[in-house]
This record gives structure tokens, C-alpha cells and sequence, in this order.
């Protein structure tokens, strides 16, 4: 069993009793009956409750982040917080309720009137589009934008950086793109728009979690006769609440009020800020320390606040007070590539992971209170289907096992150990903390780790993500960690683990090739039974351990800072960070 802090497990106790209702739709007033509330000084409040309700109108939302966004381009991002910070300006056919508790893992519909309706045995999927909803500039929103919307995110050398689940799943064909097949969007026969606002997916086989398919930002409807290709990220056209002022590239993100957006189409989000400021390209302490301070609302990032930050955060009641910790579906693990010998050889790989020192790699993302609980497998423990294994005997020894990192050394031809490099996001300050923890761990053994850093905008798109970059250049360990996509194996797993999904670049499956692992994701998502599917799931997460194409280190906790400013504050159930959407300052 997964062990937390008492904190975090009373809290999570709590959400699993509890069931809150929707935030209405639109304009200002009297707070929302039925929303659970929480006084804005005490810790872990923010994990089930709203805290600091309000639906006054006004003011500027203050955001930083340390780095950029890998896009805001809703076609080509896969960061969580870009997906959470995108709905603020788009919306896809289906999204995650934003209320706090359980009922925040609740899909409804968005763009959609509802979730949709399959037939065929689950291989087509039928959607109703909301009457009324329209673009920034007036146009309205037809099924045909949806349609290209997902079309253009198919093309994944335009746009490398999303998922690639429409790729992977939909009767495509020979259909690439609107960027090679220009004015030829009826060729994409998977997807059919029968009228505006009627959209029908078909896919190759079966599978019934669609409706988190639909959930994806890349549903986001894009005006074909607006589309710029890679650049329009630099302005995409605005279906939410919000949209586009201004965007300095990697410095500077402006949303204003979305005069053509009708709270009547759009039960879910609210306006009230009359805008939304996002500081780009900033250092993580100073950015942490404008946090506590109160000259920004919120960090953008998907762990809240950085290790030095978390020290004065924890032991201090003053700061405490206005901070909550909670388990969230992310492990942070470090990739294997086997295409850098000799980590092409198993029993090297399984060298690296017997002599890690994994508790070293706890401290430095907090500790078991702030950071999380030491990863025994790759599946998060709080995930639905978690079958407990430990096949690297760490719980016996966290901070790793040299003397059968030496044998596994020998049996790989490399008794006296080996060197490689270690890569990790330049902006990430745990993550280099990692790495370095890793060098100094694992040089025990004999094996010398040379740490090199990237810019996390690019770190999928022209680095790690790359296999040919990554091969060229030794990077024969890949610092990274994976949050689930949706709260299903198949949300976690499948894009981390599957190879039919690597491609030239942008990839989050950075080296893990195994056609039983393959086999098994398909036994997985064509189950209908519940428990079977989950015990598949159990079986893909032994079977990774197995290979030892990952050295899982940590099951995540996240720290989040609200300042006592803050109003309508809550940690998602499903983002494992504050909800963007609800979030105002008056």
C-alpha cells in the first residue's frame, strides 16, 4: 500500500466522500450554492474544498512560469498545464468538470452538448455541437472547424508536440494532414461532419474511453482560413472565455476579456478577470519568491513550488497555512534509451536501476510530505488497477543495491562499468538536482554519468523527444517524469510505452520498444471488463519493470502556493495542480 503523510491521506479520505456540484456559467453575484468551501489559512484545504469563493468581477490574474510553453498552439501541446491553461481560450468537445473532489474526474460535455454517443461496437463516435457558440472575431462554430481542428493535429511534423491518439486510432488511411493534402479535408472519410453541428468519428477497432479522446485539446475547432501552420501559436483564434492580446514569444502572454463569448453556450467556465497576464522565461527561485510574496497569483508548472521554496513553505505555519500537498497520478522517472549501447543490453539497464539511490532522488523533490513516496514501478500507486510489485528490492534498499548493480555489470560485459550521459530541462531545478543525484548514485557502481541540460520548450521536439538527436548525441539517459493523461491505464500508459507511437520527433515515449508491452496496451484497451482491464494494466507495468527501459524513482506529490489574494482556489482531482479556470483575484 501506498504510504502518504497523515496530511495528505486525511485529505484524500475526504475527497473520496465527497460530491460537489458544477461553478454556474457567466457574470458576478452571490457566491455559488453547493460548492464546498474552505477557509483561505490551512493546509491541504485547497485539495477538497474552494477556497476563497467568489464570483466578483475584475482585475488582472497574475501567472509566471519558469521556461515556456511547449505550445499554446491547442494542436501541438502536451504539457499539463498547457492543457489546463488552454481552456481559458478554447474549448474541446468534452472536458473535466472544474470542481473540487471526485466529481472533478466527472467527463461532461464542453464544445459538446454531452458526451458522446458510440455504435458499431464502440468504433464510431457521434457528437452534438452546442448552438450559439462562436470564434473571437463572430464567425460561428461549425463541426467542419472541429473536424480540422484534429485534422491539422495528424500532421506531426507541423505539429509534433501533442498526443498521438487520433494518429494511433482513427481510420485515417492515406490521409496526413492539410498541410501535404491542402483543400482536401473531405479525403479524411474518419471523421464526417453530416451537418454543423453534427460530428462522427470512426475509428480503426473499438474502444470505449473515447470521450476522453474527445477531451483532448486538439477537439479545439481552428478556422482553416485562420490556420499559419507552426505559427499559430503566436495567435490561436479564442472559442473560450478569453483570448489573445498579445504574445511576446518566450517572454510574455496577454488574454483579454472574449467579447463573442456567451456564458449561455458554456455551463462550465465563468469571466471574471478582465484579463489574464503570463509571465514567460522566468528563474524558478525568483519566480517562487514573487509567489509567497504575492506579486504574481499563481505558478504555472505541474508541481508547484521548487525545492527552495518548498523548505520555507513546510517550516514555516505562516506559509504552510496557504499551501496544500496531494498525490497525484505522476511518477518522475528517468528513460533507458537502448539505442546508446550499451544500454542496448538488459542487464545494463537493470545495473542502473539496482544502483540508484532513489531516496536521495525524494529529497530532492521535497521529501515524502512535499514531494511523494518512493517509486517501487513505473504505475502510480494512487491509479486505479495498481497491483504492488517491487522487483529491484527497494523498499529493502532505497538508496540501491551496488553489489547487484555489479553483477548485472558482468553479466553485460561491463565489469568495470561504463559512461553515457544524463540529460535533463534546463528550467527544472529538481530535474538537474536529479540527474546529479543519479551521476553521484550510480558512479558507485562504476557507471559515469556527463549531465547535459535543454530547453524544456524543445525537449521533445529537437532533444530527448528526438530519437535520431538523442542516438547522435549518447544521451543514454533521459531525465523525465509522466503524468496520466486522463485517470485510466491506458491515459498513463499509452504514450509512454507503446513504440508504435515514436516517431522522428517530439516523442514522450523515449526509447521504450517492446512488441509484448505492444500487445498487451492492445489487450487492454479492447477489454470491457473493468477488472480485467486493470489487471492488464498491472501486467504492461511489470513487464516495463521487467525491460528496464525506465528507473522510476518517485510517485508525485504536488506543493501548490495560494496566495491569501487568491479566490477560487482548488487542486483539480484530474490536473494534479490548481484549476486555471476558476481562478480570479477580486
Amino acid at each position: 500500500m501506498k504510504i502518504r503523510s497523515t496530511a495528505s491521506a486525511v485529505a484524500m479520505t475526504a475527497a473520496l466522500a465527497l460530491v460537489v456540484s458544477a461553478c454556474g456559467g457567466g457574470g458576478g453575484g452571490k457566491k455559488s450554492a453547493g460548492n464546498a468551501e474552505a477557509p483561505a489559512s490551512q493546509f491541504n484545504a485547497g485539495v477538497t474544498q474552494i477556497v476563497n469563493p467568489s464570483d466578483k468581477v475584475g482585475g488582472t490574474l497574475h501567472m509566471g512560469m519558469p521556461g515556456d510553453f511547449d505550445s499554446v498552439d491547442p494542436g501541438d501541446m502536451y504539457y499539463g498545464y498547457a492543457w489546463n491553461f488552454a481552456r481559458l481560450y478554447t474549448r474541446a468537445l468534452t472536458m473535466f468538470k472544474p470542481v473540487p473532489g471526485e466529481e472533478g474526474l466527472k467527463l461532461v460535455g464542453d464544445l459538446a452538448e454531452d458526451l458522446g454517443k458510440s455504435s458499431d461496437g464502440g468504433k464510431t463516435w457521434t457528437y452534438k455541437l452546442r448552438k450559439g457558440v462562436k470564434f473571437e472575431d463572430g464567425t460561428p462554430v461549425t463541426s467542419k472547424d472541429v473536424k480540422y481542428g484534429v485534422a491539422r493535429s495528424l500532421d506531426k511534423e507541423v505539429l509534433p508536440s501533442g498526443p498521438t491518439y487520433f494518429n494511433d486510432w482513427l481510420d485515417v488511411g492515406s490521409y496526413t494532414g492539410p498541410y501535404k493534402m491542402k483543400g482536401k479535408l473531405d479525403d479524411l472519410k474518419a471523421i464526417e461532419t453530416p451537418d454543423d453541428q453534427t460530428i462522427v468519428f470512426h475509428l480503426k477497432k473499438a474502444y470505449g474511453g473515447f470521450d476522453y479522446f474527445a477531451m483532448l485539446p486538439q477537439t479545439a475547432p481552428v478556422p482553416e482560413a485562420k490556420d499559419t501552420g507552426s505559427k499559430y501559436k503566436e495567435h490561436p483564434v479564442a472559442t473560450g472565455p478569453y483570448m489573445f492580446k498579445s504574445h511576446e514569444l518566450g517572454k510574455r502572454i496577454e488574454l483579454v476579456k472574449n467579447p463573442q463569448w456567451d456564458p449561455a453556450t458554456d455551463p462550465n467556465r465563468k469571466q471574471l478577470n478582465d484579463s489574464v497576464e503570463v509571465l514567460l522565461g522566468q528563474n524558478e527561485d525568483d519566480l517562487d519568491q514573487r509567489l509567497l510574496s504575492g506579486k504574481i497569483d499563481v505558478k504555472v508548472n505541474s508541481t508547484g513550488v521548487a525545492a527552495n521554496a518548498r523548505k520555507t513553505v513546510l517550516t514555516e505555519d505562516k506559509r504552510k497555512q496557504y499551501s496544500d500537498s496531494a498525490p497525484i497520478d505522476r511518477t518522475w522517472f528517468t528513460n533507458l534509451n537502448s539505442d546508446v549501447p550499451p544500454l542496448d543490453n538488459i542487464h545494463c539497464r537493470k545495473a542502473v536501476l539496482y544502483a540508484a539511490d532513489r531516496s536521495a532522488i525524494q529529497g530532492v523533490y521535497g521529501g515524502p510530505e512535499a514531494g511523494g513516496d518512493i517509486a517501487l514501478s513505473l504505475m502510480p500507486a494512487k491509479m486505479t488497477g495498481y497491483q504492488k510489485i517491487d522487483p529491484y528490492g527497494v523498499e529493502a534498499s532505497p538508496t540501491g543495491n551496488v553489489d547487484k548493480a555489479k553483477e548485472e555489470l558482468k553479466a553485460c560485459g561491463q565489469p568495470n562499468g561504463f559512461s553515457t550521459t544524463i540529460s535533463f530541462r534546463n528550467e527544472r531545478a529538481a530535474e538537474k538536482q536529479t540527474a546529479e543525484a543519479l551521476q553521484q548514485s550510480l558512479a558507485r557502481a562504476g557507471i559515469k554519468l556527463e549531465v547535459k541540460g535543454f530547453p524544456q520548450g524543445d525537449y521533445f521536439r529537437l532533444y530527448a523527444g528526438k530519437p535520431d538527436f538523442a542516438k547522435k548525441n549518447g544521451l543514454g539517459l533521459m531525465v523525465y517524469g509522466w503524468g496520466a493523461d486522463y485517470p485510466e491505464g491506458f491515459g498513463f500508459f499509452q504514450q509512454i510505452v507503446d513504440s508504435r507511437v515514436i516517431r522522428s520527433a517530439g516523442n514522450t515515449n523515449l526509447g521504450v520498444k517492446d512488441p509484448e508491452i505492444d500487445k498487451l496496451i492492445d489487450q487492454a484497451a479492447a477489454e470491457q471488463d473493468a477488472t480485467k482491464r486493470n489487471a492488464i494494466w498491472a501486467q504492461v507495468d511489470a513487464k516495463v519493470m521487467d525491460d528496464a527501459f525506465i528507473l522510476p524513482y518517485v510517485w508525485a506529490h504536488g506543493l501548490f502556493y495560494r496566495p491569501p489574494t487568491l479566490k477560487n482556489v482548488f487542486v483539480s482531482q484530474n490536473w494534479g495542480m490548481y484549476e486555471f479556470l476558476t481562478l480570479s483575484t477580486q
